[in-house]
């Protein structure tokens, strides 16, 4: 069963124990211990209140109206303290488990973005929707780590306060209970463990499918609607929907099973004990109020002593999130070598190929073979070939995106050199935020950058949304066209040595494209770019033509002529 399997606690260990040990573990710590301190007083509350419930029920039995008074005066004494002291229980629980939170996922948030992970993990078929790894899984660890932790200090602290007490009023009640709650334990294990763990996780991945569905549709509306493909994405969100639903629903059918053995275990203890005690309080032998003191502690024991019992639909669902987040955490601190050859790079002054070899992913396929070609500055690159033969893949190996291959990779460091895909990445934010992406220097002037707008053919964009600061989701409101020019105006604001431009200006007509790349050559910057158009090949020196059966050839520029 896997809730009591060590592996699950291994991990869980390894997954929970860098927050206490890091540098919040004093913060984090004092307020465990300010937790457990509140549960002492909350489970000395619980045996005084239960005493006091049997002395008012006694003399009411005995018609001693002083008794009965002075029993309840202490009763609302106890009130007074406890409820301050349950809902600081909650505050500080909250709080923890809200600290804890941040830590962890600014932890996972760091791993993410590292080592440009979050690029990579596009490729690691085991790790699904890790936006909500981290966004939901990491949130249901933490509450419910803190939850379960403070349970088991709770049942300990509950089992000894009430074992005492009812051992002294009968110790048949205790035989029974040990034995009882052994066997409840193990038949919940045993019947229920392994299945509802399985289906838990599934249901986690399922819904995080359909989830992602629907954002893809959001995300990608205007194409969907061009291709008129809303019969196709329907079908294909009412799928991810349907596994979710499937899966929901045999997880509630054997809930249904765990509930009717949960509820009947939990109900005949409300008869049992009266039952066992009964011929002792008819023969006079305990008082009324003295059953009634067992009854409760029988009930706080059984409570304690039935912790998987009566969470385990709880624990099964943990237990999947525990399994989720630990192997997201593997995956990000020891992300899988590629297997086979891999290009190396190295940084340096310069970019250069050396006998580089590009394979398609899965190794089926030659792109380009043994290509050795230097970019000096000033001597720009235009790379040309039919579609499919690997200009894309080629610029992604100089990026460090490819690696299925061979050969060596020498380029300038990452602030040296910039790359600007068909589609520009937008960000949500500022028309200031994504002139200067991806830096954020705002010592700029506004009357630089509303130049830097002018000089890329934009000169009322600030106007006409508002000003430099309004944030708006750009890649809705500008056309591709206007995203594209706005990528160039980063570059021109950048000033890298090197820019790398994959059809950069496709969605641009002639003049633009040629105002541009002129700018570009004006600036000092060397270009390698990968076109079809003949009429940029005036701003380049090299020309690459790659043949699209690993072939490649290298010619000067002038006098070169398109096929």
């Amino acid at each position: 069963m896997k809730i009591v399997d060590r592996h699950l606690w291994q991990r869980f260990w390894i997954t929970a124990t860098p927050y206490w040990r890091g540098e919040e573990k004093w913060k984090a710590w004092g307020l465990l211990v300010l937790l457990v301190v509140l549960l002492l007083g909350l489970t000395r509350f619980a045996v005084l209140f239960n005493a006091q419930t049997g002395e008012f029920t006694s003399a009411l039995a005995a018609r001693d109206e002083t008794r009965f008074w002075d029993a309840i005066e202490v009763c609302l004494g106890l009130v007074a303290v406890a409820v301050p002291m349950y809902a600081l229980y909650y505050y500080v629980r909250d709080t923890l488990g809200l600290h804890w939170r941040r830590w962890l996922t600014n932890r996972f948030l760091a791993s993410y973005f590292s080592d440009r992970n979050f690029y990579e993990l596009n490729a690691v078929v085991v790790i699904d929707n890790p936006d909500q790894r981290i966004a939901e899984d990491i949130n249901t660890f933490t509450q419910r780590s803190l939850y379960f932790l403070l349970i088991f200090i709770g049942s300990i602290l509950q089992l000894v306060a009430f074992s005492t007490v009812l051992w002294s009023i009968s110790r048949v009640l205790v035989y029974f209970l040990v034995i009882y709650t052994l066997a409840g334990t193990l038949i919940t294990v045993l019947v229920f463990g392994r299945v509802m763990i399985r289906i838990n996780f599934q249901q986690l991945r399922r819904e995080a499918d359909f989830r992602f569905s629907l954002v893809r549709v959001r995300e990608n509306a205007e194409s969907i609607a061009f291709y008129r493909g809303e019969a196709q994405e329907l079908v294909q969100v009412k799928r991810r929907f349907t596994g979710a639903f499937d899966n929901f629903n045999m997880l509630i059918t054997r809930q249904l099973f765990l509930n009717l053995f949960q509820y009947g275990y939990v109900m005949i203890t409300i008869v049992l004990p009266s039952a066992i005690m009964a011929s002792q309080v008819l023969s006079g032998e305990l008082e009324v109020g003295a059953a009634v003191q067992a009854a409760g502690a029988f009930a706080a024991v059984l409570t304690a002593m039935s912790m998987i019992v009566d969470n385990f639909e709880s624990l099964s669902r943990f237990a999947a999130g525990v399994d989720r987040l630990y192997s997201f955490s593997r995956v990000l601190a020891d992300r899988p070598v590629p297997s086979g050859g891999v290009i190396e790079s190295e940084e340096g002054s310069r970019l250069a190929l050396e006998e580089v070899t590009l394979l398609t992913p899965n190794r089926e396929r030659i792109l380009v073979q043994k290509l050795s070609i230097e970019i000096l500055p000033g001597q720009s690159l235009m790379i040309v070939g039919e579609s499919g033969c690997g200009k894309s893949s080629l610029l992604r190996a100089i990026a460090g995106l490819w690696y299925a291959g061979g050969g060596r990779i020498t380029r300038p460091g990452h602030d040296q050199i910039l790359f600007l895909p068909q589609k520009p990445y937008m960000l949500l934010g500022s028309l200031r935020s994504q002139l200067l992406y991806p830096k954020q220097d705002a010592s700029i002037p506004d009357a630089d950058l509303l130049g830097l707008l002018a000089r890329v053919n934009l000169p009322d964009l600030a106007e006409r949304f508002g000003g430099l600061d309004v944030d708006m989701d750009w890649e809705k409101v500008l056309s591709i066209g206007e995203q594209q020019r706005l990528a160039f105006a980063r570059v021109l604001l950048t000033r890298p040595r090197y820019v790398i431009l994959d059809e950069a200006t496709s969605a641009l007509d002639s003049a633009n494209e040629e105002a541009l790349y002129a700018q570009l050559a004006a600036s000092g910057t060397t270009l390698v770019s990968v076109a079809h158009r003949a009429t940029i090949l005036k701003f380049h020196q090299q020309v690459l033509a790659l043949t699209g059966d690993g072939g490649w050839h290298c010619h000067p520029a002038e006098g070169y002529r398109f096929t």
